[in-house]
């Protein structure tokens, strides 16, 4: 049951209990989901996702000093 702001800020002790007890509470104003209260192991587990291999790509050191350098003999054949 989402929560409307004003009765969520009236009853917070209530509505930390059952995010606590029951999970996620989703907090509206006007009948727009605007808000989440969670608990804090898991907004942490949450927190703890697991990068895809395209972030770690971008997260990686810079590699732009490296002095790289590419062989110019041609490639070996091979029989398909």
């Amino acid at each position: 049951m989402p929560w409307q702001l004003q009765e969520a800020k009236q009853k917070f002790s209530e509505v930390v209990e059952r995010a606590l007890n029951d999970g996620p509470q989703i907090v509206t104003r006007r009948g727009e989901e605007v808000a989440v209260i969670m608990s804090m192991r898991e907004y942490r587990r949450l927190r703890k996702r697991k990068r895809s291999f395209k972030e770690f790509l971008l997260r990686g050191p810079d590699l732009s000093a490296l002095e790289l350098e590419r062989r110019k003999d041609l490639p070996r054949d091979v029989e398909l």
